[in-house]
C-alpha cells in the first residue's frame, strides 16, 4: 500500500513524498471514520443514543478522553469498555500509518550510499 524505496535507491523527491503523506493521511482518515462508525453504532444499539450523542461519546473515547454521557445499561458499559480497548490499539495503529513515511524518509537518508558500488 505504501511502497517505500529500498536501501540502495535514491531519496524520493519532496513532491512524491508529499503524495505519499497524503495517501497515509487519507488512510488514517478512512480508519478514523470506520472507528467512529463502529462506536456510533455500538452506542446507538447498546444505549439507545441518538446520532449526535453516539457521535460525541464515540469521538471522545476514540480520542482517549472518555465517555460524556452516563451509561445506564450493562450492555452499554460492556460495549464502552471493549470500544475503549479497541480505540487505544486503533489510535496506535492509525498513527503508525502516518508516521511510517516520515520515519522511513529520515532513516533512509542515513542509509543512502551515493557513488559506492554494489560490492562495498
Amino acid at each position: 500500500m505504501l511502497h517505500f524505496e529500498h536501501r540502495h535507491e535514491r531519496l524520493i523527491p519532496i513532491r512524491r513524498f508529499a503524495l505519499r503523506m497524503g495517501r497515509a493521511m487519507l488512510l488514517w482518515l478512512g480508519l478514523t471514520v470506520v472507528g467512529l462508525a463502529i462506536g456510533m453504532i455500538g452506542y446507538a444499539v447498546s444505549e439507545g443514543m441518538n446520532a449526535v450523542d453516539a457521535f460525541v461519546n464515540a469521538a471522545m473515547i476514540l480520542s482517549g478522553m472518555g465517555p460524556v454521557t452516563e451509561l445506564k445499561t450493562a450492555g452499554g458499559k460492556l460495549f464502552a469498555g471493549v470500544y475503549a480497548i479497541f480505540s487505544g490499539l486503533f489510535v496506535v495503529i492509525a498513527t503508525g500509518f502516518v508516521l511510517a513515511p516520515i520515519l522511513h524518509r529520515v532513516l533512509h537518508s542515513f542509509h543512502i550510499e551515493e557513488g559506492k558500488s554494489d560490492d562495498d
